[in-house]
């Protein structure tokens, strides 16, 4: 004897996830990830480098720091794919700071979407140096005032 079960109007009881579609865009998928690439210890940022253009549009007025930088999703109706540049820290093993990343980014990207993550691609685009503090913080371009010139 099969037993069913009756939920009110409309009959048995119907699983609610059969009576609609949910999709998840690229870029949800993409600031998802890149949150959880910057989690892990030894990672200095997202990107094409810790120099460049790129910081210094950071700091710029109305500049900003998105989520997925650096971060690019192919997702589909199950599963996805992401491939991600980083910037390490100098020093730190860079395998170890892949593996973490990868395993903290398909543990967020499936908790939080359902997706399958089949593939975290990593590109190790630059290396943090201890001295391009001094870069990062003092070269910026600011309005009115003349870029300086520096020998090393």
């Amino acid at each position: 004897m099969t037993e069913t079960a009756s939920a009110g109007p409309g009959g048995p009881d119907r699983d609610p996830a059969g009576r609609g579609r949910t999709t998840i865009a690229d870029g949800v998928v993409e600031k998802i990830a890149g949150l959880a690439a910057r989690e892990v210890p030894g990672v200095h940022a997202l990107g094409g480098g810790s120099r460049g253009h790129g910081p210094a549009r950071d700091r710029a007025p109305g500049g900003s720091k998105p989520a997925s930088r650096g971060v690019k999703a192919e997702v589909g109706e199950v599963q996805t794919a992401l491939d991600l540049d980083l910037v390490v820290d100098y020093g730190v093993p860079i395998r170890e700071v892949a593996r973490a990343v990868r395993e903290n980014v398909i543990a967020s990207v499936e908790r939080m979407t359902g997706l399958e993550v089949v593939e975290v691609n990593i590109a190790v685009t630059d290396v943090k140096l201890p001295d391009d503090d001094a870069d990062e913080d003092g070269d910026a371009y600011e309005p009115g005032r003349a870029p300086e010139t520096r020998l090393r």
